[in-house]
C-alpha cells in the first residue's frame, strides 16, 4: 500500500484501534474481532519495558501482517526511537505514531517512506512535530486536554491534520471529529483486555461496531 492510500484509509476510517498489552497468542482473534465490527487500522503498541516485550511486538506485526495483509491499515506505537522505525517497518508497519515529537525518529520515518504521527500537547510542540515533517499530529492525551483546548488551538493552525488520543468514548467521538479532528486513536474503551483474556471477542466486535455507528451518524463520511 502506497503512501497516500495509507493516509487516504487513516483520514476516511477516522478510527485506528489502538492494541496495547495483548499477548501475541490472542492478536488474531483480537484482530478478527476489530475487522468483523468495521475497524481496519490498527496501532500494535511497543512494550518497551524490556526487550522481550518489544521482540513480542514484532512478533504480533509480523502475525497481522502475514494473516490479513491488505486488509488491514497496520501501524505501530510508542515508537521511540529510530532502531524501532526501522523494526516497525520490516515487520509491516505503514505507520509509526508515538507519544512525543522526536525529529530523529520523524525523519526516519519519513525516509523510510512511512507515515508519520508523532504526539504533541502544546501549540510549540505541535509547529515543531508538524515542522519536522508530520502527515498528522497526535494531540495527546485529549481527553485531558478537553475540546476546549483542542478548539482553541487548532483555530490557528487550522492547516494541520490532528489525531485525538485518550478518553474517547463511544458518547463523545463525535464531538472531536466534528470539532476538527480528522482522525481518533481508541485504546481500552475498545481494545478492553479483560474481554480479550477471557475469550469475549464478540464484546470488542459490538464496541467497535458501536464506535463506527457513531462516526457515521453522526459526522458522515466526508473528512
Amino acid at each position: 500500500m502506497d503512501h497516500n492510500r495509507v493516509l487516504d484509509q487513516i483520514y476516511e476510517e477516522r478510527i485506528t484501534a489502538i492494541i496495547r498489552g495483548v499477548k501475541p497468542s490472542l492478536m488474531i482473534k483480537t484482530v478478527s474481532a476489530l475487522i468483523n465490527g468495521g475497524i481496519r487500522v490498527l496501532e500494535v503498541t511497543f512494550d518497551n519495558n524490556s526487550s522481550q516485550g518489544i521482540d513480542d511486538t514484532i512478533k504480533s506485526l509480523l502475525m497481522i501482517k502475514n494473516t490479513f495483509g491488505n486488509e488491514v491499515c497496520l501501524g505501530a506505537g510508542t515508537v521511540l526511537t529510530e532502531a524501532l522505525v526501522t523494526a516497525a517497518k520490516e515487520a509491516g508497519a505503514l505507520f509509526i505514531i508515538s507519544p512525543h515529537t522526536d525529529e530523529a525518529v520523524i525523519s526516519k520515518t519519513k525516509a523510510l517512506g512511512l507515515i508519520s504521527i508523532p504526539g504533541a500537547f502544546t501549540p510549540t510542540e505541535i509547529l515543531a512535530a508538524y515542522n519536522a515533517g508530520a502527515d498528522i499530529v497526535k494531540l495527546f492525551p485529549a481527553g485531558i486536554l478537553g475540546l476546549g483546548y483542542i478548539k482553541a488551538v487548532a483555530a490557528p493552525l487550522s492547516h494541520i491534520p490532528y489525531m485525538a488520543v485518550g478518553g474517547i468514548t463511544p458518547d463523545n467521538i463525535t464531538d472531536f471529529i466534528n470539532a476538527g479532528i480528522c482522525t481518533v486513536g481508541i485504546g481500552s474503551n475498545l481494545v478492553n483486555l479483560e474481554y480479550i483474556n477471557n475469550g469475549e471477542f464478540d464484546k470488542i466486535t459490538n464496541i467497535a461496531r458501536l464506535f463506527v455507528e457513531r462516526v457515521q451518524k453522526g459526522a458522515g463520511n466526508d473528512v
